[in-house]
This record gives C-alpha cells, sequence and structure tokens, in this order.
C-alpha cells in the first residue's frame, strides 16, 4: 500500500519548475499550489517570450488576469502582486531546445541548484497539427525537458502529462503500462523517433525546393505527413503519435529519476476550485456542445451508447499534485496514472445530448440579428453509410435546388445557401477529426489512481483539499449546471 505524507507539507519550500507556463492545465496547477500552499517556496514558470520581461507580462495578461486567479485575488487583495513576485518567477524560454532555451547563465545555475520538481505540460494538443511541430513540443520537448531535470542537483521527481489516448484505438481495457522505445501499435517495425525527424526534415526540404511554395502549402504537407506517419504505426492522429514518442523517450532516457506520467481522457471545466465551469479553449467534446448551441449541428456520426471518458480540470490537476508528494525521491520508479471516468464513472452520449438540449431549450443561444436559435434533438447515426445518405438528403439535395434557383439569379436564397455550406462543412469537419472516438470500445483502467486515492483519503481532511474520484460526479448536474454554462460563459463567441 502507498504510503502518503501531507501533500500540503511536502509543498512547503519547494522549488517546482512548470513548463507551459500560460495553458489551461498549467495555470489551475500554479493557481492550487499558490492558494493551498503559500509557503512554497519557488515557482519557475517557463514561457515561451525573447525575454524576462515579455514572459511576466504574458503570466500577467494570460494567468494573473483571468478570473481563474479571482479567489486568490479576493485572498491577497492589493498584496497579491507583492506575493506572486516573491513566489513566482515567470523564465522566458522554449522547451524544443537544449537547457529549455534559457540564455539568462546565472538564472540556468540558480534553477539547477534550487529546483525539486519539474512538471512538464507544455505540448500541441491540435489532432491535426504540423508533424514538424508537433514532433519537436511534445516529443523532442519531453527530451530536452527530462534532460534537464537531470542536471538539477536537488531533483526529486520529473512529472510529465500525456494524455490517455497514446493507446490509439485499441478496444477493451487499457492498462496504465509503459510505451516502450520503438514498440508500434499495430506491430509495424522500424519506429526510430531520430528517423522520423529526419523525414521531417527531408520532406521540408522538399516542398520549399518547389517555386510555388507558401507557408500555406507547407502548413499542408506538414499536416498531411503528420496522419500518414501516425497511421503508418498505428495511432489515429499527429498529436496522440508524437505524444507516444515523448513517453518513449523519457522511460528510455530517465536512468534512476523518478518518472510520474499523467494520462488525462478529455478534460472538461472544473469540478469545484477554484470555482465551477472555468475553461479556456474548446475542446473535443466542447466542439459538439458549441455546434449544437448555434444551430450547427442537428445529426452527428457515433454509438449512443458509447462511453466517452471525461473528467474535470481541477481532479487532473489534483491528481498531479497528490502523485508528487507521493513518488518524490522514489529510486527509478516510472509510474502512470490514467485520470478518467470510463472504469470508476461512466459518461455515455445520450447524457451529453439529454443534458445539451434541456439547457439551451431553457437558455437559447441569441444570434446577432436578435432572434434566439431553437434546437431540437440531434440525430445520432450509428454508421459512416447512414451518416453520409443524412447529409445528401438533408443538406446536399436542398443545396443542389438551391445552386439552381441562384444560377437563375433568385438572390433570396444566397444566405440560406451560405449557412447550409456552412453546417455541411463544420459536421464534416468534427466527424473527420474525432472519428476514431465517436465508436470508441476503450475502457481506461486506474487502479494505479484508486491506489492515489486510497492514500489521500487515509490523510483525512485531505481528501477534501485534493479531491479526484470521478465516483463524487454526477454528470448530468455538472454538465447541465456547471460544464455547459461555464463554456457558454467563457468560451462562445
Amino acid at each position: 500500500m502507498m504510503e502518503l505524507g501531507r501533500i500540503v507539507d511536502f509543498l512547503e519550500n519547494k522549488v517546482i519548475l512548470i513548463t507551459g507556463a500560460t495553458g489551461f492545465l498549467a495555470k489551475i496547477f500554479v493557481e492550487k499550489i499558490l492558494r493551498v500552499q503559500p509557503n512554497v517556496k519557488k515557482l519557475y514558470l517557463l514561457v515561451r517570450a525573447p525575454d524576462a520581461t515579455a514572459a511576466l507580462q504574458r503570466f500577467n495578461t494570460e494567468a494573473v488576469a483571468k478570473d481563474l486567479f479571482k479567489v486568490l485575488k479576493e485572498k491577497h487583495g492589493t498584496n497579491l502582486q507583492k506575493f506572486l513576485s516573491e513566489k513566482v518567477t515567470p523564465v522566458a524560454g522554449d522547451i524544443t531546445f537544449e537547457d529549455l532555451g534559457l540564455q539568462d547563465p546565472s538564472l540556468k545555475v540558480e534553477m539547477l541548484r534550487d529546483i525539486d520538481v519539474v512538471v512538464n505540460i507544455a505540448a500541441t494538443t491540435n489532432f491535426d497539427e504540423r508533424y514538424d511541430v508537433a514532433l519537436a513540443l511534445n516529443t523532442y520537448g519531453a527530451k530536452y525537458v527530462l534532460n534537464f531535470a537531470k542536471k538539477c542537483a536537488n531533483i526529486k521527481l520529473l512529472l510529465h502529462v500525456s494524455t490517455a489516448y497514446v493507446s490509439g484505438e485499441k478496444p477493451g481495457l487499457i492498462l496504465e503500462t509503459p510505451h516502450y522505445l520503438g514498440e508500434s501499435l499495430n506491430g509495424t517495425s522500424g519506429l526510430d523517433i531520430d528517423e522520423e525527424r529526419k523525414i521531417v526534415q527531408e520532406k521540408l526540404k522538399e516542398v520549399k525546393s518547389d517555386q510555388n511554395a507558401n507557408d500555406n502549402s507547407i502548413k499542408i504537407a506538414m499536416k498531411k505527413l503528420g496522419m500518414e506517419r501516425s497511421n503508418h504505426y498505428g495511432w489515429p492522429n499527429t498529436y496522440v503519435f508524437t505524444k507516444a514518442l515523448g513517453e518513449m523517450i523519457i522511460g528510455h532516457l530517465k536512468g534512476d529519476m523518478p518518472v510520474v506520467i499523467i494520462r488525462p481522457t478529455i478534460v472538461t471545466s472544473t469540478y469545484k476550485e477554484p470555482f465551477p465551469g472555468w475553461v479556456e479553449g474548446i475542446r473535443t467534446i466542447d466542439s459538439l456542445v458549441l455546434g449544437y448551441g448555434k444551430g450547427k449541428l442537428t445529426c452527428f456520426l457515433g454509438d449512443p451508447e458509447a462511453v466517452y471518458d471525461v473528467v474535470p480540470a481541477d481532479m487532473v490537476v489534483n491528481t498531479m499534485i497528490a502523485s508528487i508528494a507521493a513518488h518524490a525521491n522514489q529510486t527509478s520508479c516510472e509510474t502512470i496514472y490514467h485520470v478518467g471516468s470510463s472504469v470508476s464513472n461512466p459518461f455515455q452520449f445520450t447524457t451529453i445530448q439529454r443534458c445539451g438540449y434541456l439547457y439551451f431549450t431553457e437558455h437559447p443561444w441569441i444570434e446577432k440579428d436578435g432572434k434566439a436559435v431553437i434546437v431540437g434533438e440531434v440525430k445520432v447515426l450509428n454508421s459512416m453509410v447512414s451518416f453520409h445518405r443524412y447529409i445528401a438528403l438533408r443538406y446536399l439535395l436542398p443545396l443542389q435546388v438551391l445552386q439552381f434557383v441562384n444560377f437563375i439569379s433568385c438572390q433570396a436564397f444566397a444566405g440560406t445557401y451560405k449557412n447550409l455550406k456552412r453546417k455541411i462543412t463544420f459536421v464534416l469537419r468534427l466527424v473527420d477529426l474525432y472519428k476514431p472516438y465517436l465508436f470508441t470500445k476503450c475502457f481506461y483502467d486506474d487502479m494505479n489512481t484508486e491506489k492515489l486515492r486510497i492514500a489521500v483519503r487515509k490523510m483525512g481532511d485531505e481528501e477534501n483539499i485534493f479531491y479526484f474520484d470521478p465516483r463524487i460526479l454526477n454528470w448530468a448536474d455538472y454538465f447541465q449546471k456547471i460544464h455547459i454554462p461555464g463554456l457558454r460563459h467563457r468560451e462562445f463567441k
């Protein structure tokens, strides 16, 4: 059984480096630590910026200025900036370079001397990201963060945030086990990370040699290459492929350093802290909610009975903090935590259907012309054949009629024609991106995470501070009363 001291006590007087510090999860992580343990010694926040002044400005603008920090503002009042200046040091850097691109030699010496824990959250999460960008950030970025952590004189742990979907589309129970260097998901041999970088460099050289090449054509070529290389080895998209490669590098090169890999599923808005419903950015399931609420989504492809694995962001952050306290100073460990709900508290697509309908019926989206969008039940189609048939009958046939009408100069239909085209484009785009997850038969085992929950539960009051048990969630209440209102308030433009 895992032994765990008080988490709040562990954080006291610690120095922590956090990469990707202006990202969604990282900001929640930073806010939580500052709120529950103001006696943390120092948080170094790695920020992509040209210099320290710009890094500080980005932190203030993209983090402190957000309402995420309103509880801290209420707690410290006019002393907040003084408190932050003592506890937080934004650092200009970039994980795609050795030594994280640090330019200030004295600052680097200070960090290597003092850092206790490194938390790597920096990543690109776009499913169809450019392959050169995704490989640099998600794969080689992980390597450079590991190399930096290994140089830290007092390092106690490297925590790396990955994704549960590194497992690909394999159905069944997915265990909390590592990915080993060179192993593909489909058995295809020859997976070599350095070779992948050479393939990227050769493709870039080839594309740029074309006299007609421009930024857009290079971008398209890199996106296509990423999907091709991912599919070749059995992964559905560039994001999860490059994250899996990042895990492989860490596992292969970590040596005796204790490592924790956190694999969240679909991350949604905060459940409780610092307040319910804080979210930033549109994620997988949110695209469906947004499209439905605005009247763009009347049908979708998927299995209505499928379990969609989602988890609130504050539960992910609490797992991260608890795992740091649990594994710091262990020798040569590599522990993987699935942070999700498909085993502990399954959530079905029909729940989000029902919650979306009830919420937007009571609180309809108002268009620019002042008219309310009237939503109906979404038709969920369970095969590609039925999906294409529905699209043809509902959208393409009316489009053909309208095109003919437009041909004889009846401009009254022009607006309807454009709206239909936008709806088709929107739905087809979502299906193309999320098709691997619409019929998912994956369940993410969380036995390691359950052991961590038990250890935290033994600490008594700390279970209320660092809660991450999805069984406390009522999904209907969470989506209808917390997530969808929060998403609408912060992300519907």
